[in-house]
């Protein structure tokens, strides 16, 4: 079986950078592997409220995630700052797959590599809905 090579910070389309934290450490003395996707999760969300597409309190629409996955390639531990590198994989109707790259302080070789996919949904119905113009204009502008 060949395993994929980590990618560089430059098959990515935006940024945010992250803090670990004390207790994101294991008894193994690195980052635990779940820790990985909080930070997926803290970046794509982080984005999208800072686009302004995203209203967590009062947005009718709402991103459930209905499928991980992540692959590791080199270990992180505190206080290590992590750059998460985002891009959008793939955009359907209401679903959206996002690519999360996270760097270890300034190395150009992803740590680890993981995806998520988001299905839009009614905040009350929970029933998928289309994405709303500004939102894929935001998906567009970091589809890689």
């Amino acid at each position: 079986m060949n395993r994929p090579a980590p990618s560089s910070r430059s098959a990515y389309r935006a940024f945010r950078t992250i803090a670990t934290r004390w207790m994101d450490n294991d008894i193994y003395g690195h980052m635990n592997n779940v820790v990985h996707y909080s930070l997926f999760d803290t970046a794509v969300n982080g984005w999208l409220i800072e686009a302004g597409v995203l209203d967590i309190h009062g947005g009718g629409r709402i991103g459930l995630v209905v499928e991980t996955g992540c692959r590791y390639f080199s270990e992180m531990a505190f206080p290590d700052a992590v750059t998460a590198g985002l891009r959008v994989g793939r955009l359907g109707t209401s679903s959206v797959r996002y690519e999360v790259g996270l760097f270890r302080n300034e190395d150009d070789l992803a740590a680890a590599e993981g995806f998520f996919v988001h299905v839009y949904v009614d905040r009350k119905t929970r029933r998928p809905v289309p994405l709303d113009v500004r939102l894929r204009q935001a998906l567009e502008g970091i589809s890689g």
